[in-house]
């Protein structure tokens, strides 16, 4: 199974921890957040991954060097010319990742007790474009999802802004948890740009492709992106499965 890993990002609200190197170099109990994200997606048994890196690009590579690549097939894609968020990293990464199966998309930050597996499968046997991971929990902005559970829309409720890109009769706000599974169809769908949201692409996807929600607020889970949640990671940790491999 294929995975990629989000980790090109500036860290900026992880600042002063990224001062000095990437956010997924900033450690949770001794040990960098990459590497608990590529424990975590050895244990469910995803062995191809990519890993997209910008900010203190190097560090990454020299990190996966010396822990030799976690006896997994881990490639970089290299966004250190320009950031390109995460639809236009995916982009980038589209010949690493090639287009026989499905690829699960998990941001390096996020901490979880969702089973990978289970998660890829149901993606597996519902044909949809894209699967997205979400819960009933306070944020900012949501997606909109109809009955079915199909993607309708995204709201801003700092900002009012609300886009709604397929009509429903009633429709239930949910918070993205940043992982979520793409069939190869996706690549059809980028942009003729460089970088994009890839929350923008299922919007624009929306209307003609199932992009479907899986709920899981029975699992716990952190976005560990600030770092007064750091501590709460660290926490976590003993609810959460990873490898153990002792090659690792």
């Amino acid at each position: 199974m294929k995975a990629m890993i989000f980790a090109a990002g500036l860290g900026t609200r992880l600042k002063p921890y990224t001062l000095d190197r990437p956010k997924a170099l900033v450690e949770v109990e001794g040990i960098p957040m990459l590497e608990w994200c590529i424990r975590r997606l050895l244990f469910f048994g995803f062995r191809d991954i990519v890993v997209n890196v910008h900010h203190y690009a190097d560090q990454i590579r020299q990190f996966l060097h010396h822990k030799q690549y976690f006896n997994a097939n881990i490639q970089i894609s290299d966004e250190s010319d320009v950031l390109l968020d995460t639809g236009g990293g995916l982009k980038r990464a589209a010949p690493l990742l090639g287009a026989e199966q499905p690829i699960l998309l998990h941001n390096v930050d996020v901490f979880s007790s969702l089973n990978l597996a289970q998660f890829y499968h149901t993606h597996l046997q519902s044909g949809a474009l894209a699967t997205l991971a979400t819960r009933h929990r306070k944020s900012s902005r949501y997606l909109l999802f109809d009955e079915q559970q199909q993607l309708c829309g995204w709201t801003n409720q700092k900002t009012g802004e609300t886009k709604i890109v397929r009509a429903a009769i009633r429709t239930e706000a949910l918070a993205f948890s940043g992982i979520h599974v793409v069939s190869p169809g996706i690549f059809d769908c980028f942009p003729d740009k460089q970088a994009f949201s890839i929350i923008d692409l299922y919007l624009q996807a929306a209307p003609n492709y199932p992009v479907k929600a899986y709920l899981h607020d029975n699992t716990s889970w952190l976005d560990a992106g600030k770092p007064d949640q750091l501590a709460t990671a660290a926490a976590m940790l003993s609810q959460i499965e990873f490898s153990t491999d002792p090659a690792i």
